[in-house]
């Protein structure tokens, strides 16, 4: 009976492993980690498959405390990534990006990938889409309150964001402003 009850609690710890270790390695390494630097060295297109995409095996370099560098491997698979969300983003190859790894074991680290040059890229691109699609539903109609609130927040968001002095958007914003302010 003794062996049932053990057997029974394996299972679920098991099953856990499977699904969400990595997740936990990710949330531990951020966590508790000292921030380094890594670069990608090698990318290689396995032939496995996950979600109709090809799994990819990689080599990177990590930089320990002491200014000094070691190897480390990891795949499409087994990447923790912070932050955790449902989505595999890998750093291109030979470009420096953020990591944390415990002290000692530099070849268990998690990609910090907002935090690199392919995050922020990212999500620059992603707050534009918003300006993209308020712009449009501005085009199509320029009358409406709704439309013209959703496109000044979209914008005054970005330049928040990236701290961007754009003219052309400062322009818009007031322009909009005005029109909104204007009696109908």
């Amino acid at each position: 009976m003794k062996k049932v009850r053990i057997f029974l609690l394996i299972i679920p710890l098991f099953v856990f492993n499977i699904f969400f270790s990595q997740y936990l390695n990710a949330w531990f390494l951020n966590k508790y980690g000292v921030e380094s630097t890594a670069i990608i060295t090698s990318d290689e297109e396995t032939n496995s498959t996950l979600n109709d995409r090809y799994i990819h095996d990689y080599e990177a370099i990590v930089e320990k405390l002491d200014g000094s560098y070691t190897n480390t491997s990891f795949s499409t698979i087994t990447a923790a990534i912070y932050p955790i969300e449902n989505a595999i983003r890998i750093p291109s190859v030979n470009t420096h990006f953020p990591v944390k790894f415990i002290p000692g074991y530099e070849k268990n680290i998690v990609i910090l990938f907002n935090l690199s040059e392919d995050g922020k890229w990212l999500s620059r691109y992603e707050n534009q889409k918003l300006i993209d699609k308020a712009t449009i539903q501005y085009n199509a109609d320029s009358s409406n309150p709704a439309f013209i609130k959703e496109y000044i927040s979209a914008m005054e968001n970005y330049m928040k964001s990236y701290k961007d002095s754009n003219a052309n958007y400062t322009n818009k914003i007031q322009q909009l402003k005005r029109r909104l302010a204007a009696p109908q």
